[in-house]
């Protein structure tokens, strides 16, 4: 039996999908949105060919979470010199930049190399009911 290497598919191959965040777990929404960057969901899916598909989420601020996390969810960033750790909470966070919270949580499911960026890429987040890619006519999907 031989084994199938799927080859690298064109821009053009690559569906368009529009998800709603509004109510839905931020983590649960996060992993399923990964694998959908990923193409894990096709029959073709290989981990070293990018095969993923393009992603639109609207109300990207209007997921929901758990427990206490909107307080106790600390983000870190640093600057690379000593003693200039930056941390801001998540509520925080949604206040001054509302998607990159859904960004972070994707970002830290995809694969760790160099697909990474290109995956992210085709991530569009929008903090409201309305986008600007109509001209795709994506499919609106239930997560």
């Amino acid at each position: 039996m031989k084994t199938i290497m799927p080859k690298q598919i064109n821009a053009n191959d690559r569906k368009w999908f529009v998800v709603d965040a509004k109510g839905q777990t931020l983590w649960k929404l996060a992993s399923k949105l990964a694998i959908i960057l990923k193409g894990k969901h096709k029959v073709n899916f290989a981990p070293h060919v990018d095969n993923g598909d393009y992603v639109i989420v609207l109300n990207a601020d209007k997921f929901a979470v758990t427990g206490k996390k909107m307080t106790d969810k600390i983000y870190y960033r640093h600057s690379g010199f000593l003693g200039w750790l930056k941390e801001i909470t998540l509520e925080k966070l949604l206040s001054k930049k509302p998607t990159r919270a859904l960004e972070l949580a994707i970002k830290g499911m995809l694969p760790k190399n160099k697909l990474r960026k290109s995956m992210l890429s085709r991530l569009k987040l929008f903090s409201g009911t309305e986008h600007s890619y109509n001209a795709q006519q994506p499919e609106e999907i239930k997560l």
